[in-house]
């Protein structure tokens, strides 16, 4: 389409090209060409299936076995499928061919194309290359450890379902948990897709939240803190205190602590459950409603002080500047 929105002419998918017109690209084969290969295909008696070029540059991509027989053949002229595709894939697009028709690609050759592919394309998952190359993803899992020491590593990984998911899921762990606690009727695919993690590990973070555990894995959990959010300030309310308590292994571990993160979490009201509640209380219950939430502050104000006196600590250490809230 012209810049008057006028479509020009498609381009042809394939062509018949004098062969002096293209160009020989590079092979994922390790042995190169292989003459009793391009002989077996230069006394075949019926048509080839064209070479695969890229538009731009006319560099094969597919099929350097078949214009090798027809120059050995003596023909002057090839037919050629043109690939639109950017020059970074089109190694990928000659490995994915190979292993699809053709003389296969013997196992150091997919090897060997797992670490470039690696190396060209780091946000892919080991699935997704696996699926190019015709290898295992545990196989291509150690081609990109090798690789690894001059490798980047991406944040995130592109699976063969075309999302990114994040190589450290201990972020979207800490985001999916704020998510179940404002959404608990949230399906699983629904956090997952907003927290940019994979399903089995948000219904991993709502079991784990569920027996009163942290979000994150213990081995994550002693060096990770919760992201922090960027955006308008909140006033702060228990749930920070409550996930801090959440993580403390003398509570996690033992019945008795689970017992008290989960009276816990019943009982404490996050300030964005509070947004609506003063105007959907009617006028004539506004004082009755005032009282409840006093009384609650003050069965609270009383526990807090209870607890004050057992511990040395300053109160103002633990005591966030607005209170938290009651579940009766």
């Amino acid at each position: 389409m012209d810049s008057h929105g006028v479509t020009g002419p498609v381009p042809p998918r394939t062509a018949r090209v004098p062969i002096a017109s293209v160009v020989a690209g590079e092979t994922p084969r390790l042995d190169g060409i292989s003459a009793e290969h391009v002989h077996l295909l230069a006394t075949a008696a019926g048509p080839l299936p064209p070479v695969l070029v890229q538009r731009t540059t006319m560099r094969v991509v597919d099929g350097l076995h078949r214009l090798h027989a027809a120059i050995a053949a003596g023909h002057d002229t090839i037919e050629v499928e043109f690939f639109d595709g950017p020059e970074r894939t089109a190694f990928v697009e000659a490995v994915r061919a190979n292993i699809s028709h053709g003389l296969p690609l013997t196992l150091a050759d997919r090897r060997a194309a797992a670490e470039r592919i690696v190396r060209l394309c780091p946000q892919w998952s080991d699935r997704m290359v696996a699926a190019v190359v015709g290898l295992s993803d545990k196989t291509v899992a150690k081609v990109r450890r090798g690789a690894a020491t001059d490798v980047p590593p991406p944040d995130t990984r592109i699976g063969r379902d075309g999302r990114a998911r994040p190589v450290n899921s201990t972020a979207g762990r800490w985001i999916a948990s704020e998510l179940i606690e404002q959404r608990p009727q949230a399906s699983l695919r629904e956090i997952a897709r907003e927290a940019g993690i994979s399903v089995s590990t948000v219904r991993d973070v709502r079991q784990r939240m569920s027996r009163g555990d942290a979000p994150v894995p213990a081995l994550s959990a002693a060096v990770a803190d919760p992201p922090v959010a960027v955006g308008p300030p909140v006033a702060p309310d228990g749930s920070s205190l409550l996930e801090g308590l959440k993580r403390d292994p003398s509570l996690r571990y033992n019945e008795v602590g689970r017992e008290l993160l989960r009276w816990l979490e019943l009982r404490t009201i996050r300030t964005t459950e509070l947004g609506g509640i003063a105007e959907r209380v009617p006028p004539h219950a506004a004082v009755i409603v005032a009282g409840v939430a006093r009384r609650c502050a003050a069965v609270w104000e009383n526990l807090a002080q209870e607890l004050e006196l057992r511990t040395d600590a300053p109160a103002e250490a633990t005591r966030p500047p607005v209170r938290p809230g009651c579940r009766s």
